[in-house]
């Protein structure tokens, strides 16, 4: 029964292939965006793992924790640095390091912090060692630097059409390049953030609650006036006992979970300061993505169910057109329930070819995208399949089978008289 299917599917092959491909591509569209979704989830996820508490200044939520977390360029307000020097002093703070943006090299930020949040949110060193001066700076695992090369930074993002100023008087070199941690910080360039206040004309020398008006453009925004050189042999003191410039964000270590529940709360009534968990923002942002899945999940569903109505109806006309040779087959002796057979099992072998093909393209289809968003961002998505897409694709066979059984249930009742007179 079985070779007289695989017999008649070769004979039929141009028809049986098309019948694949319509199946494939309905199955794709649906898995894709299933594989898609859930890679975003969990690669954003595994990204903010390390950000226990943001503070920074009030204003959009969800644009500090993409900063913060994912390093997206924009314009954020700054927060007072007398907050650094507050939270650093907190006894509920295990450690509270600065993160300073806007400047860039061939399109890697640069990203002022101290050691500690080096140290508390990567895995350490594959080459190298911690910056120890301001003129030094630490690579991440997707920077193409080695240690010993040196670099200019550049004002802005280094995205197509920020044509920034470069700090051609300024010199860092790589002294360390950290493991891989699977995120956007991977691309990042890490130096102390002493040297980017002096990079901009902020630090000792300067009226810091002055300037920190005038340089709310280091979160990424308009053109800076005043200019430092930095010394590249100054030592660091990363004790922040005195007045700080402003900052973008800082990211805070509690010491545990009561207390980072009460320092967010403290920070979030003080009036100057905003204080957010990413964990939270970013469920707020899967539900909208989960609203958007949903939408294409319908579309999907309902290519699928006009593709089946679509199968039955050209089955249906297949067994028809095919009635001679279902009665040639009676004739000979063949039983009703080896013709059922041989009708179900061609058009169920079909569909769960169109099955399997339609999870290879989207599984491909999903880590092209992951791929192209990794380059694009420093981080890959994770495209993983779950025992929940086993039991749909078992779902979808049963469904299959049902349907397959209506054309060979007209099979089965064909008498075979009437079938060869016809």
């Amino acid at each position: 029964m079985i070779a007289f299917a695989l017999a008649d599917l070769r004979r039929l092959w141009a028809a049986s292939l098309t019948i694949v491909l319509l199946i494939a591509l309905a199955t794709a569209l649906g898995v894709t965006v299933t594989l898609q979704e859930r890679a975003l989830r969990l690669g954003s996820a595994r990204a903010a793992d390390k950000f226990d508490l943001i503070v920074g200044a009030p204003g959009s939520e969800t644009q500090l924790t993409l900063s913060s977390v994912f390093l997206e360029p924009a314009p954020l307000p700054l927060v007072a640095g007398a907050t650094l020097t507050k939270l650093a002093a907190d006894p509920r703070v295990a450690w509270a390091a600065p993160i300073g943006f806007g400047d860039s090299y061939r399109g890697n930020p640069i990203v002022g912090t101290t050691t500690a949040l080096i140290a508390g949110t990567t895995g350490g060193f594959t080459t190298g060692r911690m910056f120890a001066l301001e003129g030094e700076a630490v690579a991440g695992a997707a920077v193409n630097l080695e240690v010993g090369a040196e670099l200019h930074p550049m004002h802005g993002s280094g995205a197509a059409g920020d044509d920034g100023e470069v700090h051609a008087e300024t010199t860092y070199t790589v002294v360390g390049k950290l493991q891989p941690t699977g995120t956007a910080w991977d691309k990042a360039i890490l130096v102390p953030i002493q040297a980017v206040w002096h990079i901009h004309g902020l630090g000792e020398d300067h009226d810091h609650a002055e300037e920190g008006e005038e340089h709310e453009d280091e979160a990424g925004g308009e053109e800076h006036h005043h200019h430092g050189a930095i010394d590249a042999d100054a030592p660091l003191d990363e004790h922040f006992d005195r007045d700080l410039p402003g900052l973008p964000a800082i990211l805070v270590k509690p010491k545990s979970i009561a207390d980072a529940y009460k320092l967010r709360q403290e920070y979030r009534t003080g009036g100057g300061t905003l204080a957010v968990f990413p964990a939270e923002v970013l469920t707020r942002l899967y539900a909208t993505l989960g609203d958007a899945r949903t939408v294409l999940m319908l579309i999907a569903y309902g290519a699928q169910g006009l593709l089946a109505a679509a199968l039955l109806l050209i089955t249906v006309i297949h067994v028809t057109q095919r009635r001679r040779q279902i009665g040639a087959l009676r004739a000979f002796g063949a039983p009703r329930l080896a013709v059922f057979g041989i009708v179900w099992i061609e058009l169920l072998g079909l569909v769960a070819i169109g099955l399997a093909a339609g999870f290879a393209v989207g599984y491909a289809t999903a880590e092209g995208l992951s791929a192209a968003f990794a380059a694009r961002n420093g981080f890959r998505l994770p495209v993983e399949f779950t025992l929940g897409d086993a039991g749909l694709a078992a779902a979808l066979l049963l469904v299959a089978g049902l349907i397959a059984a209506i054309p060979a249930a007209l099979a089965y009742r064909l008498p075979p008289v009437e079938a060869l007179r016809s």
